[in-house]
C-alpha cells in the first residue's frame, strides 16, 4: 500500500507531502493549480519518462518520494533487496501487518532532464525501479482510455478475467453432459502460459529448421568441395614435413660434385691425402703439423705443469683432427650423382606444391587442413539428420500446441459470456442502464502458405497469444447494434466502459493501489455520481487514488487533498493540503458552483457527501450480509 508521496520543485509545485490511507483518495484543485503533478510525480517512481520542463522554474531539480507498505514476503521487496536496497520494518503497521516492511523510492530529475533512481537509499538504473514500483501502482492517465481501444489491452482483460475465475461449477457442468470443461481461473492460466512457451520454442525450432533447410544447398558444395581436397590429398599421401626433407635432399643431388669436392680438399688439408683433389703435393698437412707441435711440447712437459696442460690440449686437438678427417673423407666417398633420385624428388615436390598452393603454406598445414575438413564433413552429414530431427520436433510441438491453443480458445469464449455480463451489470451502475457489453473471441483461417489449427471444420491461426482476437463490443443504448468501442463508443462512455472493466478486474489484477487521472472525463450529472459509487467499490479491493474535477466524484472519497495556486505577481507556487469538514464542503461548493462561499452551493455539498456516505453505508451493509 502506498502510505506517502512527496513532491519538491515539481512543475508549480514548490513542495508538497501527501499521506495515503487505505480506501479512497480524492485530489482536486483549480485547472491550472497542478493538480496533475500527483500523476506525473507517481509516474516518475514507477520508472515513467523524465522531461526537464517537470522541473519548476528557478529549480535545479525535482525530486519524488513514495513510502510503500508491504508485506514481508512481497516478491516486490526480494528484487527490492537484491538491487541492494536497505528495508525496514514499516511502523504503525495496521492490525494483522505486524511484519510489513518499508519500501522507500526516489527520483530525482535535473534542469538538463538527466534523472537519477534509489530505492531504499541504494542508487538503481531507471529501469530496476520500474520493475518493482510498477507492479505496485496501476496508474490510469487521460491516455489510457485509448489504450482501451487496443485489441491487444481488451485481450490482456479478457485472459486477467479468465484466469480468476473459478471452474468448478463448469467442470461440473461439463462432466454431466459427457464434454471437456474449458480450463479457467489457475487452469487457464498454466495452459496460457505453456502455449506460450510452446509458442516460443515452436518459432525456435522452426527458424532453426529453415536457417539449416535454406543453407543445404550449400552445405552440399561445401562438402563436395571438402571431400575433392581430401582425396586429393590422399591421392598425394605427403607425410609430416616432406616437402623440406625433400628439399633438403634435392639441394644435395644437385651440387654433389661440388660437395664431394670441398669434402676432400679439407680431408687433404688435415691429412695430406695425395689423392685427394686439389691436394698440393709436397704441402705439409695440419696433422702432421700438430704432431710436431705437441711432439715438442710434451719433451718439456714435465718441468712445468702449466706446459703439460697446453701438450695435453694438443693431444685433444690432433685426436680431433684426425677424426674430423676420417668423417670428411667418409662423407666425400658417401657423395653420389643420382640424376634418376633427382628426378623423382623434382615430381614428387611439383606433388606436394600443387596441395600448398590450394590447400596451406606448408604439407604440414596441407594435413592441418585435411584433419578439419574431415571433422566438417562429418558435421555437414549430420546437418541432414538435424534437419530432419527438427523438422519431427516442430511437429510435435505443433499438435501439442493445436491442444493448448484449443484449451485457450475454450476457456476465452466461457470467459467472455461471463466478462461481457460482468461489465454490463457495473455499466448499469454508472448511469448507462441499457447498455451492453459483448466480448467478441474471434478466430482467422490460416493462410494456404501458413501453418494452422484445426478448430471445428477450419484451420486457423495462431500467433504468440493463442488462436484467437479479442475486442469489446458496445451497445450504448436500446436500439443500437453492438459496434467496436473504438467506433462506437463517446468519450463519457469509453470512461464508464474502462472503469466498469477495472472494477470488475480490480480484485483479481494482485495491484494494491489504483490511480486515475481524469477518469471521469466526458461526464457529468448523475452519471458522475455513479462513476464515484463505482470508483469507492473498486477502493474495496485496493487502494484508489483519483484526480478529478467533479464533486460528484470527489463526494465520495475517504480522503480528500485539495491543491491550490498562489500568484505574487512574479511566481506562481502552489500546495497540496487536506481538507476536511466545512473546508471540504466549501471546496465541494467550489467544484460545483465556482463559488465556495455560496450556501445554495454548500448545501449541495453537504448533499453529496450524505448521499455518498448513505451508498457507502448501504454497501457496506450488503458485504458484511452473511450467505445462505
Amino acid at each position: 500500500m502506498l502510505t506517502e508521496i512527496t513532491l519538491s520543485g515539481l512543475g508549480v509545485i514548490d513542495g508538497a507531502e501527501l499521506e495515503f490511507a487505505p480506501g479512497f483518495t480524492v485530489v482536486t484543485g483549480e485547472t491550472g493549480a497542478g493538480k496533475t503533478m500527483v500523476v506525473t510525480g507517481l509516474s516518475l517512481l514507477l520508472g515513467g519518462r523524465a522531461e526537464r520542463g517537470a522541473v519548476r522554474a528557478g529549480c535545479t531539480r525535482a525530486v519524488v518520494q513514495g513510502r510503500w507498505r508491504l508485506p514481508a514476503d512481497a516478491d516486490q521487496l526480494t528484487r527490492a533487496a537484491d538491487a541492494g536496497a536497505e528495508l525496514d520494518p514499516a511502523g504503525g503497521s495496521e492490525a494483522g501487518e505486524d511484519d510489513a516492511v518499508e519500501l522507500i523510492a526516489l527520483r530525482t530529475v535535473t534542469g538538463e532532464g538527466r534523472s537519477r533512481a534509489h530505492l531504499g537509499g541504494a542508487p538503481v538504473p531507471v529501469g530496476v525501479l520500474g520493475q518493482v514500483t510498477g507492479t505496485l501502482v496501476e496508474l490510469h492517465g487521460q491516455s489510457d482510455q485509448i489504450e482501451l481501444l487496443r485489441p491487444r489491452r481488451q485481450l490482456d482483460a479478457l485472459d486477467l478475467f479468465a484466469g480468476a475465475q473459478s471452474g468448478r461449477r463448469r467442470a461440473t457442468e461439463a462432466a454431466r453432459a459427457g464434454a471437456q470443461p474449458a480450463p479457467r481461473g489457475p487452469a487457464f492460466t498454466a495452459a496460457l502460459a505453456d502455449y506460450r512457451r510452446t509458442y516460443r520454442e515452436l518459432r525456435e525450432t522452426t527458424d532453426e529448421h529453415d536457417r539449416l533447410a535454406a543453407a543445404a544447398t550449400q552445405r552440399r558444395a561445401d562438402r563436395e568441395r571438402l571431400l575433392h581436397g581430401l582425396e586429393q590429398i590422399d591421392q598425394v599421401a605427403p607425410a609430416p614435413g616432406e616437402d623440406r626433407a625433400l628439399q633438403a635432399e634435392a639441394a644435395r643431388l644437385a651440387h654433389a660434385d661440388d660437395l664431394r669436392t670441398a669434402a676432400a680438399t679439407a680431408a687433404a688439408a688435415l691429412n695430406g691425402d695425395p689423392q685427394a683433389a686439389d691436394s698440393p703435393a709436397g704441402d705439409i698437412d695440419v696433422i702432421t703439423l700438430l704432431g710436431q707441435a705437441r711432439k715438442a711440447a710434451q719433451g718439456m712437459a714435465e718441468h712445468d705443469d702449466r706446459l703439460a696442460a697446453l701438450a695435453q690440449r694438443l693431444d685433444e686437438l690432433a685426436l680431433l683432427a684426425t677424426d674430423l678427417a676420417g668423417d670428411l673423407s667418409g662423407y666425400a666417398a658417401d657423395i653420389d650423382t643420382d640424376p634418376a633420385r633427382l628426378a623423382a624428388i623434382d615430381d614428387r615436390r611439383a606433388a606436394l606444391a600443387g596441395l600448398t598452393r590450394r590447400y596451406g603454406d606448408d604439407i604440414d598445414a596441407v594435413l592441418a587442413w585435411a584433419r578439419a575438413a574431415a571433422e566438417q564433413v562429418t558435421a555437414l552429414d549430420g546437418s541432414d539428420e538435424r534437419v530432419d530431427e527438427l523438422a519431427a520436433h516442430a511437429d510435435r510441438l505443433r499438435a501439442e500446441l493445436a491442444d493448448l491453443g484449443l484449451a485457450v480458445h475454450a476457456g476465452r469464449l466461457q470467459a467472455a459470456a461471463a466478462f461481457g455480463r460482468a461489465v454490463t451489470a457495473e455499466l448499469a451502475a454508472l448511469a448507462m442502464p441499457n447498455a451492453t457489453v459483448e466480448v467478441e473471441v474471434a478466430t482467422t483461417p490460416a493462410q494456404a502458405d501458413e501453418p494452422g489449427v484445426t478448430c471445428g471444420e477450419t484451420t486457423v491461426a495462431f500467433g504468440p497469444d493463442g488462436l484467437d482476437s479479442v475486442e469489446l463490443l458496445l451497445t450504448p443504448h436500446a436500439g443500437a447494434g453492438p459496434r467496436p468501442l473504438a467506433k462506437g463508443a463517446s468519450g463519457g462512455e469509453l470512461s464508464r466502459v474502462m472503469l466498469a472493466c477495472e472494477v470488475v478486474l480490480g480484485a483479481h489484477t494482485g495491484v494494491a493501489t489504483f490511480v486515475f487521472d481524469e477518469v471521469d472525463a466526458g461526464v457529468g450529472g448523475s452519471a458522475a455520481i455513479e462513476v464515484g459509487a463505482r470508483l469507492a467499490a473498486l477502493a474495496r479491493h485496493g487502494q484508489v487514488v483519483v484526480v478529478t474535477h467533479l464533486a460528484q466524484v470527489a463526494a465520495f472519497a475517504d480522503r480528500h487533498y485539495v491543491v491550490s495556486k498562489s500568484d505574487d505577481g512574479s511566481i506562481t507556487r502552489s500546495g497540496v493540503y487536506a481538507v476536511d469538514g466545512d473546508d471540504r464542503v466549501a471546496e465541494l461548493a467550489r467544484m460545483l458552483a465556482g463559488d465556495a462561499d455560496s450556501e445554495v452551493s454548500r448545501a449541495h455539498a453537504r448533499e453529496l457527501l450524505a448521499g455518498a456516505a448513505t451508498r457507502g453505508t448501504k454497501a457496506s451493509t450488503r458485504r458484511r450480509r452473511p450467505r445462505r
